[in-house]
């Protein structure tokens, strides 16, 4: 891989950056593909569960797995896109890797979407655009399923 300098640009650099503006193109439908994605599995589950003929704690199970597979999933969204961008040239480098393999991918994005960030991995350049948008989206993609989970959880979490 040839080296790339990847220093940080000035607002006006990046504005006038082909290759920002391509991270800006990749960004935002992956970001509303996940949106949607989370807003359709839980309207779904929102419909499903109450017609489930099972005990009502254990619909809250029955959630929890459901919501555990839906945020695996925007996960591996993501990652899929960070795979990409960081083979495309100019659109920046993950630093920690020589190169960057899919199972990188996933755990990078798994560590930003959580935002628990170890900072092994480092993005280098415009892909640091993907992962600030995928750590803001994990964020409330996250807490919305909790705000789910809450209001299930007093449905049928009943107490003795």
């Amino acid at each position: 891989m040839s080296a790339v300098n990847f220093q940080t640009p000035s607002f006006a650099e990046a504005l006038a950056s082909p290759d920002h503006w391509a991270m800006v193109a990749i960004c935002l439908p992956l970001v509303g593909l996940v949106v949607v994605l989370h807003y359709e599995a839980l309207e779904r589950l929102n419909d499903w569960l109450p017609r489930l003929r099972m005990a009502p704690r254990a619909r809250v199970l029955a959630l929890m797995i459901s919501l555990l597979a839906v945020h695996t999933l925007e996960i591996w969204i993501y990652a899929s896109g960070l795979y990409a961008t960081t083979h495309w040239p100019g659109l920046g480098r993950i630093a920690g890797v020589e190169t960057l393999r899919l199972l990188d991918a996933v755990y990078l994005s798994t560590v930003t979407y959580t935002t628990v960030g170890y900072g092994d991995l480092i993005p280098q350049g415009p892909v640091r655009l993907l992962l600030g948008f995928e750590a803001l989206s994990g964020f409330l993609l996250v807490t919305w399923s909790a705000s789910f989970t809450y209001l299930e959880m007093q449905r049928n979490w009943k107490t003795r």
